[in-house]
């Protein structure tokens, strides 16, 4: 008799922790990104810019900037618009993203590009650029809050 009130005991903690982990408002979320910025450089490139991140119901103003290392030419303007999943509050989205990727815009061409900060957030980030510019690099942003 001792031993299945034991086990039913078992049973309802585990039951509990299952509930409550599913319930957890500590679970990541997803928000909305909206990022612009200007690109250019020389072999070593630089950006700079602002946006936006809505988060369960607000909107935060972001500041961007970074450092690009390899083969870049170039300058250009680029918006961007997107997801930044795996968020557990809006500070998440703050950091240094890197990304290796290559691309290439001439005269407005899209961009695709996906980024992942130390945290963890990840940025699904799609849109054009207005300019002249090719990147073969592995490329760094940082966000900040405004």
């Amino acid at each position: 008799m001792r031993f299945w009130s034991m086990i039913r005991v078992s049973v309802v903690a585990l039951l509990a922790l299952i509930v409550a982990g599913a319930f957890s408002p500590s679970q990541a979320q997803t928000g909305s990104v909206r990022l612009e910025f200007v690109k250019a450089g020389w072999f070593v490139g630089g950006s700079a810019g602002s946006g936006t991140l809505s988060y369960q119901g607000r909107t935060y103003g972001l500041n961007i900037g970074g450092l690009s290392a390899g083969f870049t030419f170039g300058a250009s303007k680029t918006t961007l618009v997107g997801t930044a999943r795996n968020l557990r509050n809006a500070s998440d989205i703050t950091g240094t993203y890197t990304a290796i990727g290559a691309g290439a815009t001439v005269a407005g061409g899209a961009r695709v590009i996906e980024l992942r900060n130390g945290k963890g957030v990840v940025l699904s980030l799609r849109g054009s650029s207005m300019g002249l510019s090719f990147d073969l690099d592995l490329s760094g942003m940082e966000i900040t809050f405004r």
